[in-house]
This record gives structure tokens, C-alpha cells and sequence, in this order.
């Protein structure tokens, strides 16, 4: 008997039952779309009868991963927020809620049974659909007991964590309309403050770039999910015969997969038990009265109105200036005083309008002044730590030891570099990343002026270096340079150490990945413009071509990069591309392709291509000589004017922007 008295304190059937037949058609109509799809995969395995030759159980169980990983946790965020609102909605109204706290049902019934309630109408669709779907693979044929299993544990853990998070919100606000604004915000802040504070911040440190780190993706479960869950399959080349024709073909057959990082799922569903703890001790203390309030915890109504006061202020202020001055400036980097002007205004609307919705009244204006003030100074110290970069982010060049992995994208190709095997080569780029910092005035000056690229004595280059670090984090820095023909010779600058590095034997070598056992010669392609004829290369191909394309980078033939010109008219009519294979970071196969442009002197790889039967002597022509046009001799007088400016006085250095004087 005491078992029993003990058991209804905390959960009421009738109530159970009311919110069960009260919200049918919710669960209902969400169980009817659900069910299409096993339906309609069950009415195309009776019509089709080659459909039984490729399905087995564990390509159902790779459909179930997929569905686990992909479609469930967008599902539960959606569905969960209506399942909440319709138990909770209660809560949001003074009768209701009033009347509720005065039946003989105690605080821990009503809170306890209301979420069994909402629990069992986020299940009751996937049961259904997963019954069907059970239904259909025994029909085929293909029951996986061990799939089955592991996604009803995906299933599980996220809509136990998603009407958790929902439940949680639900006893922060005490508006049913704000119910899902403070749900979707719990969910997606962290992803959208570190969105707002990269795309604010590369708008002042130099370098700086992206517009999303990541790095407290694990604050946004959705997110984090969709990225973070894989389905991994292996694969295996097999002969079939057919039942009918007798005949033979290969196929790929899966032989494994599995549900990669099923134990994030886990994690969060003890996060929602302890946000469940939570909302059950907000409940505790909740006053009735609260029902309409936009925020009913008395202690975070604070952290509400400056929450949405200093979101205003960085994405509103960001609006108006883009909107209002964005096209007034004339360099990359913003103008601090316009900003902090569009800032306070931005910031300003915020303020007022979270007070009048904490307040349910327009006479919020007296006694405002306080908060303005601390508004305006949150936004002057913003704006002062960014632009005078008190953190030093800007000059900020890890070193080589707390590195596990270097990307760099320049000179119109990309390259990783590993400490273990690149060690030297990381260093150079280190050294061209200092010279980069150290000349952070002069670029800035330089390409805040409009016609810097016209200018026949500079050209241009991308350098963006990414480090990965041991400790997880990443430090990611885009640059748009400034190459000078003077500056080039000059020992230190950037543009020299860049155009050492890139112009290496080392670094020629990496472009084409000889020697790097990661990537596997697996094919590529040949089009020779005189016959207009394309051609594959098979992987032995590709790799005497890699081999031939490495004696021609030896010998000077081939691999240096010019910064300020170029010669297309004077390359062969030919397109060469050879494929690699490699294996991603995600443990999928991947392929890297890259253009060799043939040019006259490459002795090597145009006798290889005449060997492997792809060209004759006749098809050695320059594209001047195939397509002789007028536009030539609009590139040759061009080329003449840049060398006449060669003895041009340049002056200026890194302490400035350049200018530049050119005499007769």
C-alpha cells in the first residue's frame, strides 16, 4: 500500500490519459507522415522484383544509421517544441495553471506525469514507423537484429534529451509564444555568437577569417550532431550472376557498417537529465503568478534584457553599418567611430525592447540611463580590445611543436604539411607568416588604395595558413598580399621568403605529391586542343607522367610561379590533369586532381606523352599559333609597358602604403 501512495505522488493516470487523447492529433498526424515511408519502400519491394537482389540486412540497417544520424535529431528539435507546448500550456495561463495547483495532484505528479505524457507522445510516431519498418525487412528478408538494436537506442537517447531541453524551456518563460524563441536560442546560441563574434572581429584583426570557428559547436546539439554522427560502410567488389540470363557482372556489396560517435548521443541524453533536474527545481519555485512573463525566473531576467541588449548591438550594429557606411570606407577593415555609433543605436532599440517585454508595459524610459550607460561602455570596450587588438590575435604564429597539421593555400595550390615529416618546410612558412604580421601597415595601406592591382609593377597572392594545434583549437589567418617587383629581390620581406618558398624544389615537389606515400597515383586525363580530342589515363599512366612532370621541376622546367605575369598565348594548346587518391579526414576514400600546364622546354613529360600514344610532333602548338588574334598583340605591348616601368623609382617600405613615381 505504501508502494502504491508512494508511486501516485509522482504520477497520475487520468491526467496521463487526458494529455494522451486531448493532443491525438499532434502524435497522430506525426505518426501518419512517419509512415509513409516504410510503406512506400514496402510497396517497391512488391512491385519490383530485382529490388530483393541488392537489399540485404545490412543495407536496411545502413538506411536506419542514416535515419539515426541525419533525419532524427532535426525531427526531435522540431517535433519536441510541440509535444512541450501543448503539456505545458498550462503554465502560461493564470486560470489554468491556478486551477491545476489547486486539484489534489501535488507539484511532482503534475511534473512527472506531464513529462511522461510529452515523452510518450515523442515515441509513439518512431514506434510506430519502426514497426512498419520492421514489417518491411522481415518481408525482404532483411532483419538485422544488431542495427535494429542500436537505433532504438539513437532514437531513445535524442528525443529523451530534445523534450528534456524543451521541457527546460518551458519553465524559463512563462509565455507560450516565447517557448520556442527560448528553445531555439538555447539550441543555436553557441553557433550564432560564434558566428557574430568571428564575422565582427575579422572586420578589425588583420588576417582573420571565416565566419564560423566551431569551436563550441558542442553547445549547439543539433548542430554538433549532424556533423559529429557518420555512418561508416565498407564496401567489397563481388561477382553476381543473374537468376534469369545466366550472366555475370561485379557489383559492390556492403560488408560492414557502423554508427560512428554513437556515444555523443548518450552524453546528451544525461545533459537533459540533468536540464530535467533543473526544470523540476525551477518548477518547485515557480509562483503561479508568473504565467505570462516573458522570463519567470526572477534571476534571469538580468542576464535576459543584457543578453538581448548586447545581441543587438553586435548584429544590429553590424546591419546599420553595412547598410549606412559599409559603402563610404575605402579600406577592408571597419572604421571604428561609425561603428560605434551604429552599435549604440542598434544596442539602444535592444535595451528598450527587451525592458518593455520584461515589463508588459511601455513606460520603461525613467531611470533608463544606468543601463544606456553600461550599453554604450560595453560597447566602446568591444570596439577599443578589437581594434587595438589587446590579445594580440593578429600576431599570433604558433609554433611548429604545438602543431599536428599545417594547410596552406598560395600561389593558386594547395599543401599540408605534417611536423613529423615537413618540419623545414613548416618553418619557411612560418617565416613568410611573420614577415606577413610584421608588414600588417604596409599591406593594409597598400590595398586600401582602389587601383593598387592596376599598377604593372605589383601583382598579387593569396596566402591562408591554417594550424591545427594539439590541443584541438585551430588557428586560421587569410591575407591578401601585395607583390612588388622591387620587393621581391629584397632579402626579408614577405614577398621574397614567399616566392622562395613556393618556387622550391621542395614545395615543387609537394604540388605534384612525389614521395608522399598518402597519395596514390589512380588516373587523370589528357585534351589536346589540336584534335579536340580528350583522353584517360589510367593509373600507370599517371604515375610515369607524375615521374616525368618531377624531372622537368628538377631540371627548371617546370613549377616556377610568376607573381606578375602571365604567358597563355605561349603554352601548348594541351590539358593535362593527373588524379591521386587519399584517404580523407573522415576515413572515406578521396581524390586530389591537379593541372600541369605544358609549356615549351618540359622535355620530359612531352616525350612521356608521345610514348603513352596521346600526341605527335604535330600537335605541338602554342595557343598564339593556334588562335592567332589580334589580343596578342594587345599582350605583347602590355608586357613591353611593364618592362619599360622596371626602372621605375618605387618608394616607400613596410612603414607605409607605396607610391610610385615613374620617369621618362
Amino acid at each position: 500500500m505504501q508502494s502504491k501512495t508512494s508511486f501516485s505522488k509522482y504520477f497520475n493516470a487520468t491526467l496521463f490519459r487526458r494529455n494522451l487523447t486531448r493532443f491525438w492529433p499532434l502524435w497522430g498526424m506525426a505518426s501518419f507522415a512517419g509512415s509513409l515511408f516504410p510503406l512506400a519502400l514496402l510497396v517497391q519491394f512488391l512491385r519490383d522484383e530485382d529490388f530483393y537482389l541488392w537489399n540485404r540486412p545490412l543495407d536496411f540497417t545502413e538506411i536506419y544509421y542514416y535515419a539515426a544520424a541525419y533525419a532524427v535529431p532535426i525531427v526531435s528539435l522540431l517535433y519536441a517544441i510541440f509535444c512541450a507546448m501543448l503539456v505545458w500550456s498550462y503554465l502560461y495561463n493564470s486560470r489554468s495553471v491556478g486551477l491545476l495547483h489547486t486539484l489534489p495532484i501535488r507539484r511532482e505528479g503534475l511534473f512527472f506525469t506531464n513529462f511522461l505524457s510529452g515523452m510518450a507522445m515523442m515515441l509513439i510516431p518512431y514506434v510506430i514507423v519502426g514497426g512498419l519498418c520492421v514489417v518491411v525487412s522481415l518481408v525482404g528478408g532483411c532483419f538485422d537484429v544488431k542495427g535494429l538494436g542500436v537505433t532504438i537506442l539513437a532514437v531513445l537517447g535524442q528525443s529523451f534529451f530534445y523534450f528534456a531541453t524543451a521541457t527546460a524551456a518551458a519553465f524559463i518563460t512563462g509565455n507560450v509564444f516565447a517557448l520556442p524563441a527560448v528553445y531555439f536560442l538555447l539550441h543555436f546560441l553557441a553557433v550564432m555568437l560564434d558566428w557574430l563574434v568571428c564575422t565582427f572581429s575579422q572586420g578589425f584583426i588583420f588576417g582573420l577569417s571565416g565566419g564560423y570557428s566551431g569551436v563550441v559547436e558542442w553547445l549547439s546539439p543539433t548542430v554538433y550532431l549532424e556533423n559529429q554522427m557518420r555512418v561508416s560502410g565498407t564496401y567489397e567488389e563481388v561477382f553476381q550472376r543473374g537468376e534469369l540470363t545466366g550472366t555475370g557482372y561485379y557489383t559492390d556489396v556492403l560488408t560492414s557498417v557502423e554508427l560512428q560517435n554513437l556515444w555523443l548521443i548518450g552524453v546528451y541524453a544525461l545533459v537533459g537529465a540533468a536540464l530535467l533536474a533543473i526544470a523540476w527545481l525551477l518548477y518547485r519555485r515557480r509562483r503561479s503568478e508568473s504565467a505570462g512573463d516573458v522570463v519567470a525566473v526572477g534571476w534571469m531576467k538580468p542576464l535576459f534584457r543584457y543578453g538581448v541588449t548586447g545581441l543587438a548591438a553586435l548584429l544590429g550594429g553590424l546591419l546599420l553599418y553595412e547598410l549606412f557606411w559599409r559603402s563610404f570606407q575605402s579600406g577592408r577593415y571597419y572604421e571604428v567611430v561609425p561603428l560605434l555609433v551604429c552599435m549604440l543605436v542598434a544596442g539602444t532599440i535592444g535595451y528598450y525592447a527587451a525592458s518593455m517585454l520584461l515589463a508588459k508595459s511601455l513606460r520603461v524610459f525613467r531611470g533608463s540611463w544606468r543601463g544606456l550607460l553600461l550599453t554604450a561602455a560595453g560597447c566602446a570596450v568591444v570596439c577599443a580590445v578589437l581594434h587595438f587588438d589587446l590579445f594580440g590575435v593578429a600576431d599570433r604564429v604558433p609554433e611548429v611543436s604545438r602543431v599536428e597539421k599545417m594547410t596552406l593555400y598560395t600561389a593558386d595550390n594547395n599543401y599540408t604539411f605534417y611536423p613529423d615529416e615537413d618540419t623545414a618546410l613548416m618553418e619557411r612558412v612560418r617565416a613568410v607568416h611573420q614577415a606577413i604580421t610584421a608588414d600588417r601597415d604596409y599591406i593594409v595601406g597598400f590595398t586600401g588604395q582602389e587601383d593598387w592591382r592596376s599598377q604593372p609593377v605589383i601583382g598579387e597572392a593569396s596566402f591562408h595558413v591554417t594550424y591545427y594545434l594539439s590541443s584541438g583549437l585551430k588557428v586560421d589567418r587569410n591575407y591578401y598580399l601585395p607583390i612588388s617587383r622591387q620587393r621581391l629581390t629584397q632579402e626579408g620581406t614577405y614577398d621574397n621568403l614567399l616566392d622562395s618558398l613556393v618556387n622550391s624544389n621542395e614545395m615543387k615537389d609537394r604540388r605534384i605529391h612525389l614521395n608522399d606515400a598518402r597519395f596514390a597515383p589512380s588516373g587523370g586525363s589528357v585534351y589536346v586542343e589540336r584534335q579536340k580530342m580528350g583522353y584517360d589515363l589510367s593509373s600507370r599512366e599517371c604515375a610515369a607522367l607524375q615521374a616525368a612532370v618531377a624531372k622537368d621541376a628538377a631540371a627548371g622546367a617546370w613549377g616556377q610561379y610568376s607573381w606578375l605575369e602571365s604567358d597563355w598565348g605561349g603554352e601548348y594548346a594541351l590539358s593535362l590533369e593527373l588524379s591521386f587518391a587519399y584517404t580523407g579526414e573522415d576515413g572515406n576514400p578521396r581524390r586530389d586532381w591537379i593541372s600541369i600546364t605544358l609549356r615549351p622546354g618540359m622535355e620530359n613529360t612531352i616525350s612521356c606523352l608521345k610514348e603513352l600514344g596521346f600526341i605527335t610532333e604535330a600537335d605541338l602548338v602554342t595557343n598564339r599559333e593556334l588562335y592567332p588574334e589580334d589580343t596578342w598583340e594587345m599582350e605583347e605591348k602590355f608586357t613591353q609597358e611593364m618592362a619599360a616601368v622596371e626602372s621605375a623609382d618605387v618608394i616607400g617600405g613596410a612603414d607605409g602604403s607605396t607610391t610610385v613615381y615613374v620617369t621618362d
